[in-house]
């Protein structure tokens, strides 16, 4: 199968259609195989994923470890694959999240490490997790252009920054893309972020498409979670928002089955559909969720049906805010 590519950004890598989140392989959604962690990016390197994206907080660095390895054993060549790594985020022994850390020294030591845990001389996105409130992003980024003259870092890339922070950074040096969530039920970037990162050139990688599995059509209102999955924190798993969400996944359901689809595979291929310079990163820890999200890259969405799902997930219509309020008090780009 050979995906088809965008390109992150006016000056960004070249990927694939579609990217892969690794994270869930490592953190915070319960338990994970690990032999099927690697053979599901043995498979998305096999289908023509030619970018993933992890962070070096993701299991206090299992998850570059678990990518190591996978790639050692794919028998991938390392310019085969476009890694994408976001730093900064502090956590303690036992997990919990502690603060963030973007000053310059900060950022080439994480980076040092990371490039030890990869086993690679380069990643080519690297990006700060979230705004560190007490570094001006400007030294943040010139500390990351000082690694790309020095050829450790390919791209600079953002995550979850407002309009202003992208300014200010994209002045210092040029951004690859803007990594942030944006799904059928997370749009808030599309009145004054979206119209930034394409009046300066900046393209988007989008996690939580599927909102971490709520609109996949897979969730159950009974399901139960392992200790620490994130979304048992969720305010949109909880109580009554979820009865209200998972509403949403039904009326979209109808649609997908009009399509012939998956609810998955619609949610993503909206994604898609709403720029050539968006490509969404899929979570999938398993083969078989890998297949059903590699369907919407051949899904083609007419007006019509663009038309339908906006008329079963309106924008808005989502019950309760993405992250707890402490955590979404951390996020720039809800500022």
């Amino acid at each position: 199968m050979a995906l088809k590519e965008r390109t992150l950004g006016t000056d960004g890598p070249v990927v694939s259609l579609l990217g892969l989140g690794a994270m869930g392989m490592s953190d915070l959604y319960g338990p994970a195989d690990e032999a099927e962690s690697t053979a599901t990016i043995h498979a998305a390197l096999d289908a023509g994923l030619t970018l993933i994206d992890t962070g070096d907080f993701y299991g206090m660095g299992h998850n570059e470890l678990l990518i190591r390895d996978a790639l050692r054993s794919s028998g991938r060549a390392r310019g085969e694959v476009a890694i994408s790594v976001k730093f900064g985020a502090q956590r303690d022994y036992d997990g919990n999240w502690i603060g963030y850390d973007a000053r310059p020294a900060a950022v080439k030591t994480a980076l040092a490490y990371t490039l030890r845990r990869l086993g690679t001389d380069y990643v080519d996105v690297y990006r700060p997790a979230r705004l560190d409130p007490s570094v001006p992003i400007e030294e943040t980024v010139g500390a990351i252009a000082e690694m790309v003259q020095a050829g450790h870092v390919r791209h600079i890339g953002l995550s979850e920054v407002g309009a202003e922070t992208l300014r200010r950074a994209h002045a210092v040096h040029p951004i690859s893309d803007l990594q942030i969530e944006y799904s059928l039920v997370s749009r808030g970037i599309e009145a004054e972020i979206l119209p930034t990162v394409r009046e300066l050139g900046i393209g988007v990688t989008a996690y939580g498409v599927l909102s971490r599995g709520l609109i996949s059509g897979h969730w159950q209102a009974d399901r139960q979670l392992a200790a620490g999955d994130f979304r048992g924190m969720s305010p949109r798993f909880q109580g009554d928002n979820l009865d209200a969400n998972l509403k949403l996944v039904e009326a979209l359901r109808g649609v997908a089955e009009a399509k012939g689809a998956s609810v998955a595979q619609v949610a993503i291929a909206w994604v898609l559909a709403q720029g050539e310079d968006i490509v969404p990163l899929v979570g999938a820890r398993r083969r078989e969720r890998l297949n059903e999200a590699l369907g919407a890259a051949e899904l083609v969405l007419e007006p019509a049906d663009l038309a339908a799902i906006e008329a079963a997930v309106p924008r808005g219509a989502a019950s309760g805010d993405r992250y707890v309020a402490a955590q979404m008090a951390h996020l720039d780009s809800e500022r």
